[in-house]
């Protein structure tokens, strides 16, 4: 892991086309700016998680269909 030290208004850049920028710094609590192109998905942690393990179920019950069909020979 790559850390950064950062004071208020200043940035780090990622890949060209994605910054991030320190807007505000209150106590424990950072308020940062994310600038990224339309198609690259930018979510807190807590939220990305939420999603990957709702696609891991929906996931898994589509994987088992297969699994079951090649278990009938299929494979």
């Amino acid at each position: 892991m790559l850390v950064l030290s950062r004071k208020k208004n200043e940035s780090i850049v990622i890949n060209d086309d994605i910054t991030i920028v320190v807007v505000e710094i209150r106590g424990d609590k950072v308020r940062l700016g994310v600038e990224a192109p339309k198609e690259v998905p930018v979510h807190r942690r807590e939220v990305f998680d939420a999603i990957h393990r709702n696609d891991g179920l929906s996931t898994d019950k589509t994987a088992r269909k297969p699994d079951t069909a090649k278990a009938g020979g299929n494979a």
